[in-house]
């Protein structure tokens, strides 16, 4: 017998990557063929998933992740989310294939260009059976993957009564195309994404507007950098302020640390202004380096 939401022991299960980001500082961007020298870098746990995990953990939420990883991942990483309270069982370490990693150039200013070497993530991961435990949880948060996979593991979920969210994140401009991306939206709830994110969302189903993606989706959460975040819901839409961040250390994973506030927010019973705050207040906290 399938469990109840009620009866469920953890909250959110994260489905996406787990990088290593190694960044490079530079005063700006070279133009093409030019050098210009790095004034820094350093390389740290990433990785959507990881990112989206940290941040709602911190924040009280039972999380777990599903990802791949490859040679190369450092033991300790692993060990530091499981010390965060993060369900690791679902991470799968891939011989013979690199770990992903990102490569991230980060102007002074704060502008950022990233590479992707997709690693263990590349490779399609269509031939995983569901594991055993899927039903510990209440919500599924797709997000960077193999699309099929992502479908499979969204089907897995709603036939085992588990919500399922869609966050393909900036994979839905090269990784999905019309066809898969209207099957993953077809078994979810909510929707994640920025402005360009959402805007690419609404030309996969031949919409002009956000708002009319709410023919295909309950719920679409939009994050607007500067400008705050906004709820599309049919009850109407919701907008709240950015939170200012006091320093800024880095951006990357900031719209990831917002989900998992978002997440807090969401498990806590609050109604969407608050939880779309709360996303606001983790993406802040997560700019300054307050992890």
């Amino acid at each position: 017998m399938t469990a109840s939401l009620a009866d469920r022991p953890r909250d959110l299960l994260v489905s996406g990557h787990i990088n290593i980001d190694r960044f490079l500082a530079v005063r700006s961007f070279p133009p093409p063929d030019r050098t210009v020298p790095v004034l820094g870098h350093r390389a740290e746990l990433g990785g959507t998933a990881t990112n989206i995990a940290r941040s709602a953990s911190r924040l009280g939420v039972a999380t777990g992740l599903i990802a791949r990883v490859g040679d190369g991942f450092p033991d300790a990483y692993l060990a530091e989310l499981a010390t965060q309270g993060i369900d690791v069982r679902g991470v799968e370490r891939v011989r013979g294939l690199p770990t992903p990693t990102c490569y991230i150039l980060e102007e002074t200013g704060g502008a950022q260009r990233t590479l992707i070497d997709q690693g263990a993530m590349a490779h399609p991961t269509i031939g995983r059976s569901p594991p055993r435990w899927l039903s510990d949880y209440a919500w599924v948060h797709l997000t960077t993957a193999d699309p099929d996979f992502q479908i499979r593991l969204a089907t897995w979920a709603r036939g085992r009564g588990i919500h399922v969210a869609a966050d393909p994140a900036q994979e839905i401009h090269y990784r999905w195309d019309r066809r898969s991306f209207r099957a993953l939206l077809g078994l979810s709830e909510v929707l994640f994404g920025n402005r360009s994110e959402i805007a690419r969302a609404a030309e996969f189903v031949g919409a002009h507007r956000t708002e009319a993606l709410l023919a295909f989706v309950p719920l679409i959460v939009r994050t607007e950098g500067r400008n705050g975040a906004s709820a599309f819901s049919r009850a109407g839409k919701f907008h709240v302020p950015p939170v200012r961040p006091g320093r800024v250390r880095t951006l990357v994973g900031a719209g990831d640390a917002f989900r998992g506030g978002f997440y807090a927010g969401w498990f806590a019973g609050q109604p969407l202004p608050r939880c779309l705050t709360a996303g606001a207040r983790s993406a802040a906290r997560w700019i300054e380096g307050r992890r």
